[in-house]
């Protein structure tokens, strides 16, 4: 009798702990989809895309009047992509010299920042497919005729963003760079007579002429058209292989060109 019920009970508990492993793997592979399906892109908050922008780039993003909502060119390229992956988005805002670090650090999922392509960052980002497609320009104040070519830039100075693209094209032309935040501030100080030009994208300049239409100031001379699009870590190729499908959708419903017509009356995608 006693041998009868060792045996029972040897059976039954291992019973139970066939029962239980059986639990606990079916327990593991269930949080483990729920995990990848929840987060296939690997994003700083599940079901979020985290944005990083600066708020303070007039007309791609930026608050009218410096008050408000986020609003802008970039800010609505990256919600329309956000609605087409089904995320919710969050954005980070964060001055320019800061928003290479921060993705770098993970706290963003990607940058929405008028962001050109340049081989220096494909060594270092991946990119999705541009969605603006401008020249940059030199801007100088009405009547300057010293400044005809970014040639003309040398061993003048001008009023760049140290980690812009266009303080790289500013310093490849041999000027002295005062270190400024963004355009806003670059402009002052050319209006000022302080600084004799800034190097910018032709969009901007051409909205700041729209809304400030007495403005004194001329496009000197440009480039051929960069390019600019998100930016992201190199180990987010799933998320750019999604982002590049939802631009490709908004490119062929027009919404992009409706953006652009919005913004700077006209297609700027292409």
């Amino acid at each position: 009798m006693s041998r009868a019920r060792t045996l029972l009970g040897l059976a039954a508990a291992s019973l139970a702990v066939v029962a239980l492993a059986a639990c606990s793997s079916g327990t593991a592979n269930d949080s483990g989809a729920e995990a990848s399906g929840d987060n296939e892109f690997g994003l700083v908050k599940a079901g979020t895309l985290t944005v990083a922008t600066e708020g303070t780039y007039k007309p791609f993003t930026y608050h009218e009047g410096g008050a408000g909502e986020l609003i802008g060119y970039d800010v609505e390229v990256a919600e329309a992509v956000a609605e087409k992956l089904g995320l919710e988005i969050a954005f980070e805002e964060t001055q320019w010299d800061a928003i290479f670090a921060g993705l770098d650090a993970g706290r963003f999922d990607v940058i929405a920042n008028q962001v050109s392509i340049n081989p220096e960052r494909e060594e270092s980002y991946l990119f999705s497919t541009p969605y603006t497609v401008s020249p940059s320009v030199v801007v100088v104040n009405e009547g300057d005729t010293s400044i005809t070519s970014f040639d003309d830039l040398a061993g003048k100075t001008t009023a760049q963003s140290l980690t812009s693209n266009f303080y790289q094209l500013a310093v490849d032309a041999g000027a002295n760079v005062e270190a400024v935040e963004g355009w806003a501030q670059a402009v002052a100080l050319l209006e000022q007579g302080r600084v004799d030009a800034t190097v910018n994208d032709k969009l901007t300049y051409l909205d700041y002429i729209k809304q400030t239409p007495d403005a004194k100031l001329a496009v000197a001379a440009e480039t051929d058209p960069s390019k600019s699009a998100l930016t992201f870590t190199k180990d987010k190729t799933a998320l750019v292989k999604a982002v590049d499908e939802a631009l490709a959708e908004l490119r062929e419903e027009g919404v992009l060109a409706e953006l652009g017509e919005k913004y700077f009356g006209e297609d700027v995608s292409q």
